[in-house]
């Protein structure tokens, strides 16, 4: 079968690789849809501290078991089930996580195994009737998206601003109306990337320059119930608390470069506004369930944000088009041939 394999940093090859057996206890998969995102990127570009090459890439999972035909979504991040945090039914955050495309061969391929320890915390889910291959492939950034706004309770009548136009900005304007936000603003210093983000998800103003005054005149000096801060950057940290409104919610969903992490905080403005700055880390199997029902029950639609559809041998166009903000979402189908 082929596969796309890291080999390094800049290294990634299309290659030839047997096709894989499962053993007592997994699933074999044959890999309909692998979406690609920025964390791709990242791997592409520097490597993973978790990944030991050669490792097949990909880790947003939807296909079809080999033996059965059932039409599956795979978890990406995958928690031990039995450690005091996973039993305390804090999964995000278990110490002994691991995640496919990084620990195990994830789906840049045409047949993948899904590990035991995947089903054992019911980390693969039917894809309900009505959804396609590649729709379900986006339930897995859906879910993590799902557990930064439940972290920073998103709820109806609130102002969200969503810092950062690629996928995962997207989606995080689409679950706050389905939440029930009053209004929804998208922050992009990248202008094409705004534009073509604004377009597709509508949100009730696009800002591309001065976020904290812009949004501040929006809501009339009040600011923004919450934000967040869907992009590797710490000056949307900063500009987020500044922003946010008496008694807001701030989400720091995306991480900051391991060599540059920290940010200039005013902690008098956290203090004296009564702010909330919360983390959100991935997502639990059962967001990945809840995500995979709001695309079903048409909640969140997601089949739009899909702009690219390649076939395994064009995977590096893939990282290219998301690591220059060209796209919004690209999927890879194995099985394609043009």
């Amino acid at each position: 079968m082929k596969v796309a394999r890291f080999h390094a940093p800049g290294d990634i090859r299309i290659e030839d690789a047997p096709e894989p057996v499962a053993g007592p206890g997994e699933l074999k998969i044959r890999v309909r849809n692998c979406s690609t995102c920025g964390t791709d990127a990242k791997i592409f570009k520097y490597g993973h501290h978790h990944i030991v090459p050669p490792r097949v890439m990909g880790h947003e999972i939807a296909g079809e078991v080999v033996d059965t035909g059932a039409r599956v979504q795979v978890i990406a991040a995958i928690p031990c089930g039995t450690c005091p945090d996973c039993v305390a039914g804090r999964r995000t955050v278990c110490p002994n996580q691991e995640s496919m495309g990084y620990h195990y061969d994830g789906g840049f391929a045409e047949y993948l195994i899904v590990p035991a320890k995947v089903l054992a915390v019911d980390g693969v889910n039917a894809i309900p009737d009505g959804v396609g291959f590649a729709e379900a492939s986006v339930a897995e950034p859906l879910a993590c998206v799902l557990n930064g706004q439940e972290l920073a309770r998103v709820g109806p009548g609130d102002d969200v601003v969503v810092m950062g136009a690629g996928p995962i900005g997207c989606l995080h304007v689409r679950l706050a109306r389905a939440r029930g936000a009053n209004r929804v603003f998208l922050v992009d210093v990248n202008a094409e990337r705004l534009a073509m983000a604004a377009e597709l998800v509508r949100p009730d103003a696009a800002i591309d320059a001065d976020p904290a005054e812009q949004v501040l005149k929006l809501t009339s000096g009040r600011g923004a119930d919450v934000v967040i801060t869907a992009a590797a950057s710490g000056a949307a940290q900063e500009q987020a608390v500044r922003m946010a409104a008496r008694q807001g919610r701030i989400s720091f969903f995306g991480g900051l470069p391991k060599d540059n992490p920290i940010i200039a905080l005013d902690s008098n403005l956290v203090h004296y506004r009564e702010l909330t700055i919360v983390g959100a880390n991935g997502s639990s199997p059962a967001h990945n369930a809840q995500a995979l029902r709001l695309v079903a029950e048409g909640a969140v639609t997601v089949s739009d944000l899909i702009t690219h559809r390649l076939p395994l041998p064009r995977v590096l166009d893939g990282i290219d088009l998301v690591s220059r903000g060209a796209a919004i979402k690209v999927t890879i189908e194995p099985w394609r041939r043009s």
